[in-house]
């Protein structure tokens, strides 16, 4: 079994008592936005169910979601939005989104743990690592807390605009996602520097919520 308190625990007997893993979700979509999270845990603590949060069923994730929330020491969630991917494109965002969480109110992180190979420059400690949601039990509680949110929002957001099918894929691109775009339009909560295969706008005399 792999024991993804490996990192945590050399940083834990190192003295960092404030180990914050960052991770975000939503990169790939065409619609809503690009969501992070940054979780610090209790030393010593051990959820051995917390892993990669796509290896994870959806209830599990859900009931994982509520333990992070209630034993974490710290945790946050943050976003940027289409607008913010547009102006910045999706990397840039990605990163603005986990450093929203290192800045967040009462997060003081004193070591940061990333997801993925690139977080630029900070004057807290930090390391990236690769697959790191699946290797760092902090980075995989902030993949859990961070798609959750994320997932629950582009539900919300189908209620609204239901023809992109946004209640199944969350905003990825499917084919129902993009027959909605082809037949409705582009909607205020898609990337506009992302292929979407139309310039239609939706018409915003149109009844969103219609079937």
């Amino acid at each position: 079994m792999t024991d993804r308190y490996v990192i945590e625990k050399r940083l834990w007997e190192e003295g960092y008592t404030r180990v914050m893993g960052l991770d975000e979700v939503g990169r790939g979509c065409l619609s809503g936005p690009v969501v992070a999270a940054g979780v610090i845990l209790e030393p010593g603590t051990r959820l051995d169910e917390l892993r990669d949060s796509k290896k994870l069923d959806a209830a599990t994730r859900v009931e994982l979601d509520r333990e992070i929330r209630e034993r974490a020491r710290f945790w946050t969630v943050q976003q940027c939005s289409p607008a913010e991917i547009d102006r910045h494109n999706i990397l840039q965002a990605s990163l603005r989104a986990m450093k929203k969480c290192v800045e967040a109110t009462e997060s003081a992180p004193d070591y940061l743990l990333v997801d993925g190979n690139r977080f630029g420059s900070s004057l807290i400690p930090f390391a990236c690592i690769t697959g790191g949601d699946d290797r760092s039990a902090t980075i995989a509680a902030a993949s859990i807390i961070a798609k959750v949110y994320r997932d629950r929002l582009m539900v919300r957001l189908h209620e609204k605009y239901p023809h992109y099918g946004w209640d199944t894929n969350v905003g990825y691109p499917t084919e129902k996602h993009f027959n909605g775009l082809r037949q409705h339009g582009i909607t205020e909560h898609h990337r506009r520097s992302f292929n979407l295969r139309t310039d239609i706008e939706l018409d915003k005399g149109e009844d969103a919520s219609a079937g």
